[in-house]
């Protein structure tokens, strides 16, 4: 295939920044989108240019970091995968396409097409984790009784992998689909329950900190989301903020 690129570069976060096109072309079908960013950037460098940065690191699906807004859709055209897992068989000889970096307040451009999602981090730090001492006190997990409807929804909360594609399709910027999953993955679970009050205030008050906008039920975040997390996480995570502030 022969493509038309439209690239966002911006050398820093204090930087304009402006759209640029390239042209690629013998782009196999059989390519990731990663891939086929590889062969621009090897024209690049070969041409004496600068080439485009963009974060990768497993290209497996697992990692969250190859976030890319393709043809003005957080991953591309494809559903339930990330950048790195989309193929160029989505696209067609001759196409344009226009490559972005997520934008959103709280994810702040680092250089093209990387952005600064620690944000994120700085929400699970506030409360995402169990501090419990487990030291001379070890128990078998199985000993623990756990539904297993308890269970299958806490792993499908789990299985959010911080891409921030919730933030960046949603047009408030809304982190909630995020902070959701790391709420319902310890609220469902036993383990979970002691601190759950301390949790979820900590993490939603991190969160408007951090300067995401409010969830409007659009439900696009849950669409484009590449591991499909579901929008009742929001719900639980309301219901264990409000249960959290009654509590006082």
């Amino acid at each position: 295939m022969n493509l038309t690129l439209k690239i966002w570069r911006q050398k820093s976060s204090a930087d304009k920044g402006q759209m640029i096109e390239y042209k690629v072309s013998e782009i196999s079908e059989h390519m990731s989108f990663l891939e086929m960013m590889d062969v621009l950037n090897e024209q690049l460098i070969a041409e004496g240019d600068e080439p485009v940065a963009f974060d990768h690191d497993c290209r497996e699906g697992i990692c969250g970091m190859c976030s890319m807004y393709i043809n003005g859709e957080a991953h591309g055209p494809d559903r339930g995968v990330t950048t790195c897992q989309l193929h160029m068989r989505m696209f067609k000889d001759g196409d344009t396409i226009t490559i972005e970096p997520f934008r959103a307040k709280a994810f702040p451009v680092i250089k093209d097409l990387v952005v600064d999602r620690t944000a994120f981090d700085r929400i699970q730090h506030a409360g995402g984790y169990i501090s419990v001492n487990t030291s001379g006190n070890t128990q078998d997990a199985n000993a623990i009784p756990i539904a297993k409807e308890a269970a299958d929804e806490a792993m499908d909360a789990a299985t959010c992998i911080g891409c921030g594609a919730c933030v960046a399709t949603c047009k408030n910027a809304s982190a909630m689909l995020f902070v959701g999953a790391k709420v319902s993955q310890y609220a469902l679970l036993p383990q979970g329950q002691v601190e759950a009050a301390d949790r979820v205030m900590a993490m939603v008050n991190q969160m408007d900190l951090e300067g995401f906008g409010n969830c409007t039920n659009t439900g696009a975040c849950e669409i484009e989301c590449p591991k499909g997390i579901s929008l009742e996480n929001i719900a639980r995570m309301n219901r264990e903020y409000l249960k959290a502030s009654l509590k006082g």
